[in-house]
């Protein structure tokens, strides 16, 4: 028998742990609206609605807030710089790129 704290979040809930995660990810990552979302999931074949979006975004949305946030780049990362110079006469310009370790 399982204790009621090993439980998952997602139990309880119609929609695959999947399509729940992909849909507050969306709505979080990047800024769309709530019928953006809905609209992206429609064309996956995935018929929700924006209020169910909406709800998942209030219920599950603090931890993946949090885990995006986790994953940014932070001041003591390690990054390697290439760059390069190109030009003709008085015409310099430099190319970067950054990679990360």
């Amino acid at each position: 028998m399982s204790s009621p704290a090993a439980k998952s979040p997602y139990a309880g809930h119609r929609y695959p742990v999947e399509v729940i995660s992909h849909a507050v990810w969306l709505y979080f990552r990047f800024p769309l609206s709530l019928r953006m979302v809905e609209e992206m999931l429609a064309v996956r074949g995935i018929v929700v609605s924006h209020e169910t979006v909406r709800r998942w975004a209030l219920e599950f949305g603090q931890a993946f807030a949090d885990r995006i946030r986790r994953r940014l780049p932070r001041a003591g990362d390690k990054w390697h710089l290439m760059w390069t110079a190109s030009g003709r006469n008085t015409c310099r310009t430099f190319l970067t790129r950054t990679a990360a370790v």
